[in-house]
């Protein structure tokens, strides 16, 4: 597949076969845009840094009906936050995620459905490097290596799912400010060792410990000691030293046992100064890095890409107006620079040692408060995750506007169905609740864009008000977040203006 200089050879380059990138070859086809993934890893990996994703992820993946594909899921519904535990059920369908899912699982799942979609999965490719015409020209060009020698492809759009480290992210010239390492630690999967869990972590003088068991005799441990210095993330980590530091920290001799996978990480903390540049963009890690804290990194990656594909999807198939690519960075950096946040203040509650006592002690009062429960589990679970659509038209007042569509039992007239399945074609929906013809007719020059439902809300478990009472018609992007809202009793707003915002002209 060799680029031209007058045609395109994909329509989007991904850089990257991990959860972010498959998720996004994933969505650009639901999207209908072509898509060649490349890896430079020949084969899959069996190594997991990640052990499961958070309750917003859960729902994404509902969204596109994956969720089965894990088989039977565990979640949790005691959670915390910088290893102060509380009930995350105080916030309505709020819990700590998906527990115990190991991440190569995740990436086998999302790269089973990309294939099915039709996406060009290349392993053994390696990114080199990417033309100049990638700021202000028609295309972009990268160069390859492969076992067959250099090869070039030309696409519309490349994006970077490649990692902490993205090659494309430094060769695209992205800035990546933050702050560096402090201290090094350690994770590994152990097995010949009598360990208990210890599942949010426990908090010990000389740092801080964590296992939580995998099955077949082994356990994932993580060790964060007090006093070890940050040192290069490229140096080879055995599991001695790791096996050093839990002793060190514990008292516990594991020596004897051995590990099928040790590495080491950092509380570094980063993130792209901007998502995109001229025909590049960054996603997942490449675009934020951050001590990891209650699986938020591979859920973060999972949910840029599900902000991003149907966006692209729609500019290179020519729906929707170029203008819209921008709404990327200003949605999802305001989102990563939140988790930064989060995750810093994590750190410094969980690992700051003595000093951190007082932060500790405030931080469990202050959870003993209903606001505050609801108001941390939201942050960890990404429940809370609002867009701010400035210049919005419809009921700019209405509580789920720029929130997801909270998942709900819908009665239509052929039957139930739950809010998560009208979503599964990666199309918008006009969620239609007051039987209003206008607004279907309205709508009608964004057919096969946009589907119309028109249903009655199930009325919601519990005691909590619902936020989809008193609401005539909700506009939903294919990303599940409500980007216009009509009340009930009220005029509902300019539909067609909200539906060509997000989805080009009307046919």
């Amino acid at each position: 597949m060799q680029g031209t200089d007058t045609a395109v050879d994909t329509d989007v380059i991904v850089v990257g076969a991990g959860p972010t990138g498959l998720m996004l070859a994933g969505e650009l086809r639901l999207g209908g845009a072509r898509v060649v993934v490349v890896e430079k890893l020949t084969e899959p990996t069996h190594q997991s840094r990640g052990l499961g994703f958070t309750a917003r992820t859960m729902e994404v993946f509902d969204q596109r009906g994956l969720l089965p594909r894990w088989g039977s899921l565990e979640t949790m519904p005691v959670g915390h936050f910088g290893g102060v535990q509380f009930d995350f059920t105080a916030l309505p369908d709020g819990h700590f995620g998906a527990r115990g899912v190991l991440q190569w699982r995740t990436e086998e799942v999302l790269e089973e459905w990309a294939g099915e979609l039709g996406a060009d999965i290349r392993r053994g490719w390696a990114f080199e490097s990417i033309d100049d015409g990638f700021l202000d020209g028609d295309a972009v060009e990268v160069t390859l290596a492969t076992a067959d020698g250099p090869r070039r492809l030309r696409a519309s759009y490349l994006v970077a799912c490649d990692g902490s480290r993205s090659t494309v992210r430094k060769a695209a010239g992205f800035d990546f400010p933050g702050t560096p390492a402090t201290r090094k630690m350690y994770l590994a999967d152990v097995y010949g060792a009598e360990l208990r869990p210890r599942y949010l972590g426990e908090r010990l003088p000389g740092g801080m410990v964590m296992v939580g068991p995998l099955g077949d005799g082994v356990s994932r441990i993580i060790a964060c000691p007090h006093g070890t210095p940050a040192s290069d993330r490229d140096a080879t980590v055995d599991y001695a030293e790791v096996a050093d530091a839990w002793q060190a920290i514990t008292g516990e001799d594991i020596h004897g046992g051995g590990a099928t996978w040790v590495s080491s990480f950092t509380d570094a903390t980063r993130q792209a100064a901007e998502y995109r540049r001229g025909r590049v963009f960054v996603a997942g890690d490449a675009a934020h890095i951050h001590l990891p804290a209650g699986g938020q990194g591979l859920s973060t990656g999972v949910q840029d890409a599900v902000n991003l594909g149907w966006k692209l999807a729609s500019v290179v198939r020519g729906t929707a107006r170029p203008e819209l690519l921008d709404s990327y960075h200003a949605e999802r950096h305001p989102v990563g620079r939140r988790l930064l946040m989060n995750t810093r203040a994590q750190g410094l509650v969980f690992l700051g040692g003595e000093a951190s006592e007082p932060l500790r002690e405030l931080f469990t009062e202050l959870i003993e408060h209903d606001v505050v429960r609801r108001h941390l589990a939201g942050i960890v679970s990404h429940l809370d995750v609002h867009y701010d659509f400035e210049g919005a038209v419809g009921d700019a007042g209405h509580p789920l506007l720029g929130l997801r569509l909270p998942p709900r039992l819908l009665a239509e007239a052929t039957g139930e169905r739950g809010t998560p399945e009208l979503l599964h074609a990666g199309r918008g929906v006009l969620l239609d609740l007051a039987d209003d013809a206008g607004l279907r007719s309205a709508a009608a020059g964004w057919a096969g864009r946009v589907d119309v439902v028109s249903a009655q809300v199930k009325p919601a478990d519990g005691d909590e008000p619902d936020p989809l009472s008193g609401t005539a018609a909700l506009l939903v992007r294919p990303d599940g977040h409500v980007a216009w809202a009509a009340s009930a009793g009220t005029a509902p707003g300019d539909l067609p203006a909200a539906l060509e915002r997000w989805f080009g002209p009307a046919d």
